[in-house]
């Protein structure tokens, strides 16, 4: 929505900025929140008009919903669940192994290097609406207990390892 003016003008630098994902799919919460179909909706149609690679999927409202319920129930209390916790959450019920990378709720990594939030503007999440640290505890338990792999550290580049 900042970013890109809401794809109100800048329609051609949003295409041009997932390019880097090739076919991939792009999430939206079009149906999940009022203020959320609008912008979905001119994602949706602004990669058909360029013809881009991406395809949008749209978040069913009754999963976003259930899983919800459900992670409330597992302690988690937020106004709203993070887009990550919910792409996990179908990620466990579609696949037999599931790594994840990126839930880490503080602001420096293991080794005390800053490390930078949020997949747009690198804000830190609001305390009052994500539930990032109790999300990152629930997910290190099912780490622990085998049934997903968290992925703390940066993976290594394949081709240095190649090498070595």
């Amino acid at each position: 929505m900042r970013r890109f003016q809401n794809l109100l003008w800048s329609r051609k630098a949003f295409v041009d900025s997932v390019k880097v994902y090739n076919h991939s799919y792009i999430y939206m919460p079009a149906f999940s929140m009022k203020t959320g179909t609008g912008p979905s909706l001119r994602v949706y149609y602004t990669l058909e008009d360029f013809d881009a690679k991406q395809a949008v999927l749209f978040a069913n409202p009754n999963f976003l919903r259930d899983i919800g319920k459900f992670w409330k129930g597992k302690g988690i209390h937020a106004k709203r669940l993070s887009t990550g916790l919910f792409l996990v959450s179908a990620a466990l019920g579609l696949c037999e192994e599931v790594t994840i990378y990126g839930f880490w709720p503080f602001s420096v990594d293991l080794h005390g290097k800053f490390i930078s939030h949020h997949y747009y503007d690198n804000v830190l999440p609001d305390s009052g609406f994500h539930a990032m640290p109790e999300e990152f505890l629930q997910l290190w338990f099912l780490h622990k207990s085998g049934v997903l792999r968290m992925q703390l550290e940066p993976c290594e580049d394949p081709l240095i390892q190649s090498s070595a």
